[in-house]
């Protein structure tokens, strides 16, 4: 029996539009975006927050690692992490307690002397170092909602209100949760009251309970808070080179073989991300309604 094969104009239309469609199909490249890449930088989040009505402070640093674009940061595995007073009367080694998280419970007394305090971590047969000073940090005297915006009908703006600590030139840094800071110093207010507004945007709902500190701060870490706010407000391109990398105060110090001398001006693009310092800590909450 022969067999016949009817092929109409509608088939011949559809099989040549099906022949395109998988001709660009099969013919699509993957293309591979070159980002740009360096070598692994530490970085060491040793924000130290001290609330001197508790015997014991959980000192807590966390530190990872940078790593290339759309990648995840590793925890790092250090050898160590040291808090010392140069005056003998602290001595500590930070335990891991998960990974990337090192943490001891450490006498409050001995954070908030005014004695200089001196980190140190090991890692990959190098030394990383800096030096921190308690500083402390007035009550926040009164947090409520106001129901004026800033930009939009839909922000809620919380008002504080504190003293600045009398007879000292003093810096603050307000955390206001969600990853917000702001950084001030008391150059308009210096020994009086003062208040001020923050404003949020679509961050807090109705019933949210909002918790804001206020931290002591030295120049050196409002300095580096400055800039850390400021570039986070910058709309950078995730393909471009960002503009400034952000110094702390952490150095390698693996070369540094002079006590005297603290100081990597031979190798200044050798340091660790991030920032030590030991701050008093106040807090106050409200209900948002």
């Amino acid at each position: 029996m022969q067999s016949t094969l009817h092929i109409n104009a509608y088939s011949l239309r559809f099989l040549a539009v099906f022949a395109l469609v998988f001709s660009m199909w099969s013919c699509e490249d993957v293309i591979e975006v070159d980002t740009p890449s360096e070598d692994p930088r530490l970085i060491v989040d040793a924000l130290i927050r001290v609330d001197t009505t508790t015997a014991f402070t959980n000192v807590r640093i966390q530190v990872s690692q940078t790593n290339g674009f759309f990648e995840s940061i590793p925890p790092v595995d250090l050898q160590q992490i040291t808090l010392t007073g140069l005056e003998g009367g602290l001595s500590a080694i930070l335990l891991e307690t998960s990974p990337g998280v090192y943490e001891q419970d450490i006498s409050t007394p001995a954070l908030s002397s005014g004695e200089e305090i001196f980190l140190q971590i090991d890692f990959e047969n190098e030394f990383y170092v800096a030096y921190a000073t308690y500083v402390p940090a007035p009550q926040i005297d009164e947090l409520k909602q106001g129901d004026g915006f800033l930009f939009d009908e839909d922000d809620t703006e919380v008002i504080v209100r504190f003293t600045d600590i009398p007879e000292e030139e003093n810096f603050y840094v307000f955390d206001f949760g969600f990853g917000n800071f702001l950084a001030s110093e008391d150059t308009f207010y210096e020994d009086q009251e003062f208040v001020f507004s923050y404003f949020y945007d679509d961050e807090v709902e109705t019933g949210d309970e909002l918790t804001i500190s206020i931290l002591g701060a030295d120049a050196p870490f409002y300095n580096y808070m400055n800039q850390l706010v400021e570039q986070s407000e910058d709309d950078l391109n995730p393909f471009q080179t960002p503009t400034l990398t952000v110094r702390g105060n952490l150095i390698n110090a693996t070369e540094i073989d002079n006590d005297e001398f603290f100081d990597n001006v031979e190798m200044e693009n050798n340091f660790a991300l991030g920032y030590f310092a030991i701050v008093q800590e106040h807090k106050a909450s409200l209900t948002i309604e």
